[in-house]
């Protein structure tokens, strides 16, 4: 199968690898069918590529780059749509957006949405997207080499 997409060239894909999200994501929930390729120029940032509509596309990264940690329970509906057999089978994944309110004119802020982070199944291949009523915020302090280094957990 291959693919087109306006961010990046033609790209043949193996039918096994497409990420199949049952409910789409919310506000795209007729695109229920993804690929994930690496953002060429970062190692952070990857891009989520809508396999139904190539106009459909996110750019996301995993939020431990961002020292992000999350503890939350899936209920019972999402544990049974991931089929989650193990908790090393789970991606999670922050979609990322461009902030044009920058204090600085012309450079844009990268956020992410930390409220409802991708999680996907890697074995099967099935994702949701994650919304969280609540989000608690702490702070860790870790010693480096006799600087500490603060971040938001």
């Amino acid at each position: 199968m291959e693919i087109k997409s306006k961010t990046f060239s033609e790209q043949n894909i193996d039918s096994e690898s497409i990420i199949n999200f049952p409910d789409g994501i919310p506000g795209f929930e007729d695109q229920t069918k993804y690929q994930l390729f690496q953002q060429e120029d970062s190692k952070v940032v990857y891009l989520l590529q809508s396999m139904i509509n190539d106009d459909v596309a996110f750019s996301v990264a995993q939020p431990i780059h961002f020292n992000i940690n999350y503890h939350f329970m899936l209920t019972d509906a999402e544990e049974t749509t991931l089929g989650i057999e193990s908790i090393d089978d789970l991606l999670i994944l922050l979609i990322l957006h461009k902030d044009t309110g920058s204090e600085t004119p012309g450079v844009p802020t990268i956020k992410g949405s930390l409220k409802s982070p991708l999680l996907i199944n890697t074995k099967n291949r099935i994702g949701i997207q994650k919304a969280l009523a609540t989000v608690e915020q702490s702070i860790t302090l870790t010693e480096k080499h006799n600087e500490i280094e603060v971040s938001e957990t």
